[in-house]
């Protein structure tokens, strides 16, 4: 049996799932930080959110297709799904950093616009 081939199967569905998943949570509720932080353009803060969602699929899937080569040999299922979740497993810690590196720059480019419009 090819277990590298059903990793591959089962990996690249998964996390593209979980990177759509994820963008369009970013897509959704980031809307209203951008519209914010350009003083209600809505037009801008949807040009730029558009934007902000191409970088984030382009950075996640492109990791994700780089990093999935499979080093070791795989000859059991048990060590299909071993390699499988520690491969997931990262693939998520990846998108949750980048969640909250996308929720930190926003926040700090808010509180940056609230300043200035004080001002």
């Amino acid at each position: 049996m090819n277990y590298h081939l059903i990793s591959y199967t089962v990996y690249l569905p998964i996390t593209a799932a979980l990177t759509i998943a994820v963008a369009r949570v970013l897509f959704r509720n980031g809307r209203t930080f951008l519209v914010d932080i350009h003083h209600g353009n809505e037009i801008l803060a949807d040009s730029v959110n558009r934007l902000l969602l191409a970088g984030f699929y382009l950075i996640n899937i492109g990791y994700a297709v780089f990093t999935m080569r499979i080093f070791q040999t795989i000859e059991s299922s048990q060590t299909m799904i071993e390699v499988l979740s520690s491969k997931l497993g990262a693939i998520t810690l990846i998108l949750g950093a980048m969640h909250f590196f996308n929720l930190y720059v926003l926040f700090r480019l808010r509180s940056k616009a609230k300043t200035t419009q004080a001002l």
